[in-house]
């Protein structure tokens, strides 16, 4: 069910960002718009965005075993949910051609809270647990992208481009070394990964608005795994996954 509603919302987001194009005609005018904006060596920009994040996981061993024999305290399913985060980068364009552009975010930042919600068989009402018990995990990340963009030819005061690079991030909040962190999923600070996506020019008389949409892939394994843990035994490799929405002001 999670996995219907989850592809639900990327399809809503993608069909509104490719609606971006329409509104965006409706307001063109002959007269063109920052002429010379793309001729430009270097390009800066601030960038402001959303995105629906969730976790993709494997199960332990140790999950199929329970199932089979469970002890009073027993998982019986795991589940990770989408959750919205906020994000603020600063970004810096190199023109590499006509078509061509490397692009990289020295400084960004996002701000994420990812969920597992976990059935227990029998839960230790006094100790907070319930039928179905949430666990969040809370991330502030710093990443590093670097990204090629393919731009369109120009179309008086628009354009279309599209994405694909990689990046490092660094979790500001894991929580790997807690040692307060007994009933939480502990995640590794350090992840790398994918991201495709594309977007849009509005070129306006002081500046260009651009609305984009990306997907991000986690490579890296964040799970710090504990087999002394009851939520953390039970999961084998934890991945990020993320869907971003933002706006950019150049």
């Amino acid at each position: 069910m999670q996995y219907l509603l989850r592809r639900k919302k990327i399809i809503n987001i993608v069909i509104a960002v490719l609606l971006c194009p329409v509104i965006g005609f409706a307001q063109l005018r002959d007269e063109l718009n920052q002429e010379n904006h793309d001729d430009k060596r270097v390009r800066f920009g601030i960038t402001l965005g959303t995105n629906r994040s969730h976790f993709a996981f494997t199960h332990h061993p140790k999950f199929l075993q329970t199932i089979q024999n469970p002890p009073l305290d027993s998982i019986t399913v795991i589940e990770s949910v989408n959750s919205t985060g906020v994000s603020l980068a600063w970004l810096v364009n190199f023109r590499l051609g006509n078509h061509f552009d490397l692009r990289t975010y020295p400084v960004n930042l996002t701000f994420t809270e990812r969920n597992f919600l976990y059935n227990l068989t029998y839960p230790d009402k006094p100790a907070g647990e319930d039928f179905v018990t949430a666990k969040k995990t809370q991330s502030i990340s710093l990443s590093i992208p670097v990204q090629i963009k393919f731009s369109s030819d120009r179309i008086n005061n628009f354009k279309v481009y599209m994405i694909a690079g990689g990046k490092v991030e660094y979790d500001l909040a894991s929580n790997a070394g807690a040692r307060k962190a007994e009933e939480q999923v502990k995640l590794r600070k350090f992840d790398y990964g994918a991201e495709v996506g594309m977007g849009f020019h509005f070129y306006f008389p002081m500046f260009v608005l651009t609305p984009e949409i990306k997907m991000g892939w986690g490579l890296g394994n964040l799970h710090s795994r504990d087999v002394n843990l009851k939520y953390s035994s039970t999961i084998d490799q934890i991945n990020s996954r993320s869907v971003f929405f933002s706006l950019t002001v150049e």
